[in-house]
């Protein structure tokens, strides 16, 4: 079931200044959802936290620096 993102507080990294080739994302209950910036209202993927945690602690670790 998809969390009610109406009142959400979508936030993107302070290094993307004003550009609009950024994702958002926003914490709605145990939930993260992330959109694409260029398109708001082009649909919304939605993560538990644990899936973005790990996914995230990816980026850190360097698991994703040498695609396929």
């Amino acid at each position: 079931m998809q969390p009610n993102l109406s009142g959400a507080r979508w936030r993107k990294s302070s290094l993307s200044a004003d550009g609009a080739s950024c994702v958002e994302t926003a914490f709605v209950g145990n939930d993260v959802a992330v959109r694409d910036t260029k398109n708001r209202d082009g649909g919304t993927l939605i993560f538990s936290r644990t899936e973005w945690t790990v996914f995230i602690n990816g980026i850190k670790n360097g698991h994703y620096d040498n695609p396929v």
